[in-house]
């Protein structure tokens, strides 16, 4: 991915998934050469989530996000999935850090229970 708004995006939902959760394992996943880098996956006692870059947006998919509390509505994508929920984030939007890192809280608290 060149160095455009997408890759200020993962790196800002990086940072937010870190306060949440110091200890948190990230890796890049599912490398293919239309995709060099892989698809960044955070986990901690479990899967918490994965990023994924398309071009006209940057999509956090929550592995357990349709058992989490969304009390902000920040899930704006996968709605109708059976356990996953997604935020996707667009050009010139910005993710509420707070609603981000408490659902990344929360879902590490899922995983531990």
């Amino acid at each position: 991915m060149s160095n455009d708004w997408r890759a200020q995006v993962v790196d800002d939902i990086r940072s937010m998934v870190e306060e949440a959760v110091p200890e948190v394992v990230e890796e890049a996943k599912w490398r293919k050469a239309s995709n060099p880098d892989g698809v960044p996956t955070f986990s901690a006692d479990g899967l918490i989530c994965t990023v994924e870059t398309y071009k006209d947006k940057v999509k956090a998919t929550f592995a357990k996000g349709a058992s989490l509390d969304d009390p902000t509505g920040i899930f704006n994508a996968s709605l109708d999935a059976g356990t996953r929920r997604a935020v996707d984030v667009v050009e010139g939007e910005s993710l509420d850090r707070t609603a981000f890192v408490a659902l990344v809280r929360e879902a590490v608290e899922l995983n531990r229970s």
